[in-house]
């Protein structure tokens, strides 16, 4: 089989070669360099650099006009980049998910009305142009959320008290948001009504609409506070055969059939809120965590359900350990422009029992300019694990309230240093 793979995701996040055999198919790596860059060395693939200036449909197309060839799959790990691919599916006429089927699982304002069409909760909402046109109409009056419609980890999220004061920082141009206080792209925003309570993700991998694998956790903080510069992290819970249900219905409704999903919802008054879903693996270390509870490595299992392959018989019996896991991550971007120099406070947590994997950044390491949850990138990553859902949160919120960090101004490089 001939797999184009839109290479965006660092190499280790998905570890391609778990799901695909590289030495039975012919494997193309399209990306950037940057990207590139990830793949190991010795890994049978041909790779193929990309400028990374337009959308890399766009750029794959110009690819191919020049050098055509011929594929079985197109696939994409990226959240970014699960439209471009099945743009090209369609254009090339590669067997695939095609995209309207992708942008309902993309389009917060889509996956919400479908969620909603099959009977399921979902917050209030409208398309901005729609709140601004029936100023003071909106359904709800307290709390308002604006994001866009497929953005992703929380950037340019917004909450304000009341609709009116939605409204009136959007038609001032008082937001912050650039593009928004400047006039432009309100079409690509919503608001919807703030929903209060516990924070759940759901993840795991469907096959032909079948969840084969399912596993909850809830989070401590919100991804809205960790672009804020707050520590986030999620502990694994249990779930009943109705939760089980009630994800499987919300992935009908937005059409996600095959391969991983990751899918957000609030408890409120005992009831699950539907927020959001993509048809991807979950970031930070989700896949990490779903792993040492399941023995299922997510994104193998979704590589070979986008090839074709059968896998319900395939899956591993879960640990014999019920152990209950969860991930924490430190964000760095709030703190653009400066080097880290290391934490206050962590020694105790550093080598403590529980500790599965503490990932930190290296003093002197400057701090990223954009919001991550990548290893690498951000301050501190970690797993951890305990006998109860109970000690694995306590431990993880005990971290939060203890760590402090350290940094400084990022010194001046020779070219960038004036003379005296």
């Amino acid at each position: 089989m001939k797999i184009l793979i839109l290479h965006r995701v660092p190499y280790f996040k998905i570890e391609y070669h778990r799901g695909i055999s590289h030495d039975r198919h012919d494997v193309t790596y399209f990306g950037t360099d940057q990207a590139l860059a990830t793949l190991p060395p010795d890994l049978r693939c041909d790779r193929v650099s990309r400028p990374g200036l337009r959308p890399v449909f766009e750029e794959a197309q110009k690819w191919l006009a020049r050098k055509p060839r011929e594929f079985d799959r197109i696939i994409s790990a990226s959240e970014y980049e699960l439209l471009d691919a099945a743009l090209l599916r369609e254009h090339l006429g590669v067997p695939g998910a095609p995209p309207a089927q992708v942008v309902l699982a993309r389009d917060k304002v889509l996956m919400k009305q479908a969620v909603e069409d099959a009977g399921l909760r979902v917050p209030r909402f409208l398309p901005l142009p729609q709140f601004l046109a029936d100023e003071g109409l909106a359904p709800w009056h307290g709390r308002t959320v604006l994001k866009p419609h497929r953005g992703a980890s929380s950037e340019d999220v917004l909450v304000f008290d009341t609709t009116a004061l939605a409204t009136t920082a959007i038609r001032e141009g008082r937001t912050g948001i650039a593009r928004l206080d400047a006039g432009k792209d309100r079409e690509t925003f919503q608001v919807e009504e703030f929903v209060s309570g516990p924070i759940r993700h759901f993840d795991g991998l469907v096959q032909g609409g079948e969840v084969l694998v399912l596993s909850a956790s809830e989070y401590i903080n919100t991804c809205l506070q960790y672009s804020q510069g707050r520590p986030l992290g999620s502990f694994q819970i249990g779930f009943s055969d109705e939760t089980r249900a009630w994800v499987a219905r919300a992935l009908a409704a937005v059409r996600i059939e095959d391969g991983s999903f990751h899918l957000e919802a609030i408890v409120q008054d005992g009831e699950l809120v539907f927020l959001e879903v993509g048809n991807r693996v979950g970031g930070a270390d989700v896949v990490t965590a779903v792993e040492l509870a399941t023995g299922v490595h997510l994104p193998s299992y979704e590589l070979r359900t986008l090839l074709g392959e059968p896998v319900a018989a395939l899956l591993p019996e879960p640990p014999v350990d019920p152990r209950r896991y969860g991930w924490f991550a430190f964000p760095g971007h709030h703190l653009s422009g400066r080097e880290y120099r290391g934490l206050d406070g962590g020694a105790v947590f550093r080598d403590a029992p529980l500790v599965v994997a503490w990932n930190e950044l290296p003093v002197g390491a400057p701090l990223p300019d954009h919001i991550t949850y990548q290893t690498g990138e951000t301050i501190l990553t970690g797993v951890v694990a305990g006998d109860t859902l109970e000690a694995v949160r306590d431990w993880m919120t005990s971290l939060f309230g203890s760590l402090s960090v350290r940094t400084r101004p990022v010194a001046p490089t020779a070219s960038e240093q004036v003379p005296a």
